[in-house]
Formats: structure tokens, C-alpha cells, sequence
């Protein structure tokens, strides 16, 4: 998946070849980095296609301050489930958004999914990332701990996907058969959000398969990035996007969030070719591309 798109480094922070690494650890998936940069603490994963791509940065001059824009949209899930009981994240980066989050919601159990355990070490000794009896982490493949609790009918009212390994999303982790399994675990009125690309050449491919699975989609797109929020809803009706509640503004103020902004740029237009093919489990991603070249 070398060539999937221009924008996975205009998606993710600019890497300058300026930054000061002060921390490095080798996993069995790939090298997790952290470097420091004009106050800007971030994470990176150099694997062995060499790319170099910041996976979660914190402003040491306001640790509060999201950094990341696709963040800033993520937090609209709230206009749709206001007081989650039970969150899942697949895929941890810095521990950022689980922090948020609980900050946010600290009556919720939050639960989040990591495959490595280096990047958990490293969310915890670099981000403040901490565990308690509300904050937990599960070292897992995401999608093994999506079919375990699918066994254990297990809900949560708040799932978002935000894995990464270091070229793009996991293969296994984009294909109709994985999201109709998280659409499972979606409680009544439960919310997906799911952090992906503009610039994919996978984008129109993505987005039928979302569109297959949860049906009507809402789209955050980052003004600045490529990246963008897909926002589904396990509810009887998502036809329009909630308005924002009027309370969730001063609680997001703290993290530099302007939710006027962030409404203003989430549509429901559809901007992809609605013919486009389905990913499944035998028709993967990296068979799609080949064929594409």
C-alpha cells in the first residue's frame, strides 16, 4: 500500500527532518518514535517502507490544545449520544482523545484498543496517558477484540476506529465484514466515528462500504489536512446531523475546539462514486490497488 495516496502526509503533521528524537523503541510491527519539535511533542512510526508520519503530537506550551483537526471533529459525536456509558477506541496513538474523553465523560468506561504494546508503554511515559478503573487498555488486535465481544454481546454507546500502522489503515480493519461486526457492538442510538483519508485512492472505495454497512453517513473533512471523520448512528433516523448542544461548547473550550467551526464543516453530501466496489475480507485493499496501478 506504498502509493495509497499524496495525502497521508498532508493528513497527518508535517515530519521536518529538524525534529529531536528523545525517545525510540523497536516493536515487532515497527520502530515508535517521539521527537520533540518547536514545543511539539509527537509520536511517529517509521516502518519499512520508510515513511515517517506523526501518529500523535501534544503542544508542551498547552498540553490541553488538540492538535490534530481531525480531533476537533471527532468531538460532534457528542450532538448524537451526550452522555456515553461505554466507549471504545481501536487504536491508541498518544492516548490523546481516551484522556479527552474521560475528561469530558468520567462517568464513562472507556476502552481502548492497541495492538502494540510499545505504543502503549510510550503513550504513558510521553502523553500522560494513565489507566484507572474508567480507563482501560486492551493490547489486542482490534479486530480479534471486536469478535470477542460480539461473542460476549457486549454494547458500547461510542465506538471510533483510529487505527493506523504507519502507511495507512490496516487492511483487515477497512472491509464490510469488519465494520458490520462493530455495527454489533453499537448500543441503541450508539455513534461510530471513524478517522480516514480525503486523498485516499481508496476514498470512494471506503466510502461505499461505510455507506453499504451503516447506510446514511455525515462527514467531518479537516480544512487543512486530509483527513475526515465519518460519522454513523445506530438510530432510526440519521437523515440530518444533530445540532450542537449548547452546554458542549464551554466544556470543549478548554481543548481550543470551536464547534461553530466544526459544524460548518460537516455534510452529508455524497462525493464518491456510489458504484464504486465493496471491500471485503477476500477483496482486499492491496488487491484493489494492484489492480488500480
Amino acid at each position: 500500500m506504498s502509493r495509497l495516496l499524496i495525502g497521508i502526509f498532508l493528513s497527518l503533521l508535517s515530519v521536518s527532518g529538524t525534529a529531536r528524537e528523545i525517545d525510540k523503541e523497536r516493536s515487532i510491527y515497527r520502530n515508535v518514535v517521539i521527537t520533540e519539535e518547536d514545543k511539539l511533542r509527537c509520536m511517529r512510526f517509521e516502518t519499512r517502507r520508510k515513511k515517517i508520519t506523526n501518529q500523535a503530537c501534544i503542544d508542551l506550551r498547552d498540553p490541553e490544545r488538540l492538535v490534530f483537526e481531525y480531533a476537533h471533529g471527532v468531538m460532534a459525536g457528542y450532538a448524537i449520544n451526550p452522555q456515553p456509558k461505554r466507549i471504545l477506541i481501536i487504536g491508541l496513538g498518544g492516548g490523546v482523545l481516551s484522556k479527552v474523553l474521560h475528561q469530558l465523560s468520567p462517568q464513562a468506561e472507556i476502552v481502548s484498543v492497541e495492538i502494540d504494546p510499545v505504543v502503549v508503554n510510550l503513550a504513558k511515559k510521553h502523553f500522560g496517558y494513565e489507566e484507572n478503573e474508567k480507563v482501560k487498555t486492551v493490547v489486542k488486535d482490534g479486530r480479534v477484540f471486536v469478535k470477542r465481544a460480539l461473542l460476549k454481546k457486549e454494547k458500547f454507546d461510542w465506538i471510533m476506529l483510529d487505527a493506523f500502522n504507519g502507511d495507512y489503515i490496516p487492511e483487515h480493519l477497512m472491509t464490510k465484514e469488519f465494520l458490520a461486526e462493530v455495527k454489533g457492538l453499537l448500543s441503541d442510538n450508539g455513534v461510530l466515528t471513524a478517522n480516514t483519508f480525503s486523498n485516499s485512492r481508496l476514498y470512494d472505495f471506503e466510502s461505499v462500504t461505510y455507506q453499504k454497512v451503516f447506510g446514511k453517513l455525515h462527514i467531518f473533512q479537516a480544512p487543512t489536512k486530509g483527513n475526515r471523520v465519518i460519522f454513523a448512528c445506530n438510530c432510526s433516523s440519521f437523515e440530518s446531523f444533530p445540532d450542537a448542544p449548547k452546554e458542549l461548547q464551554s466544556k470543549v473550550s478548554r481543548y481550543q475546539v470551536d464547534l461553530k467551526k466544526v459544524w460548518g464543516l460537516i455534510s452529508d453530501t455524497v462525493d464518491w462514486n456510489t458504484e464504486s466496489e465493496i471491500l471485503t475480507d477476500q477483496y482486499s485493499p492491496a488487491n484493489l490497488l494492484k489492480r488500480l496501478d
